[in-house]
């Protein structure tokens, strides 16, 4: 039996997610560059951070933070965080007092989630329901701050705990085996061992530390 190729539709080919080997230290531009297309284009990305590896898509794309929440079974109760290049950044999307500033740049770059009330900048989806507040973070790795640096927006990000799993995955090719047809792209650096930031909460009382992980927060002492 003969068959026309031209009629079979391209739908039928799996997506699969694209794959680059960046270093942790100086990753490649070029490779940058393409990473930071792929967000704009609506892509969903794994990249890594100085505590895990996350999920992250562009702010404003609602169809890629769906898709993010369908990856790790996430109800619309789940906070997001803002993954930021600095302090400037974050003060377009949060209320930043000059206590929260202070703290936040000796703190940071670090492994840290800072709890801030949110600036109209913040799409409400992104938002605590009742608190309108949102959460950020600067991460201290290299191809985090490149990336932000050269997309020069924020990231929404999700660390990448898959359902049913307690830690973060930590090698990049487990993260393509299990996410191959999930993801768009997969930013490997190597494998990082999964910690918890520490999140630190602004309240009217001033900052609480509501989760104590990888950051030390001594100077709240």
């Amino acid at each position: 039996m003969r068959y026309n190729l031209s009629l079979i539709s391209l739908s039928v080919i799996p997506h699969m997610a694209q794959y680059f080997e960046v270093h942790p230290e100086n990753p490649q531009l070029r490779l940058i560059h393409r990473a930071v297309d792929i967000i704009q284009q609506g892509g969903v990305i794994a990249y890594p951070t100085d505590s895990s590896y996350a999920l992250a898509c562009h702010i404003g794309d609602k169809q890629a933070m769906d898709k993010i929440r369908r990856i790790r079974q996430l109800d619309d109760k789940h906070d997001f965080a803002l993954v930021c290049k600095d302090l400037t950044q974050v003060s377009n999307f949060t209320k930043i007092g000059n206590d929260a500033f202070r703290l936040i740049k000796a703190l940071t770059p670090g492994p840290f989630t800072f709890i801030l009330d949110a600036t109209k900048e913040v799409p409400r989806r992104l938002q605590h329901p009742k608190k309108k507040n949102i959460g950020i973070r600067i991460p201290d790795h290299q191809v985090a701050a490149v990336l932000l640096r050269e997309l020069d927006e924020a990231l929404l990000s999700s660390t990448l705990i898959l359902p049913h799993a307690d830690t973060a995955l930590t090698d990049p090719y487990d993260i393509r085996d299990k996410l191959d047809h999930e993801l768009d792209l997969v930013l490997d650096a190597g494998i990082i061992e999964f910690e918890q930031t520490t999140v630190i909460e602004f309240t009217s009382n001033g900052p609480v530390v509501i989760r104590q992980g990888k950051g030390i927060a001594n100077l709240l002492n």
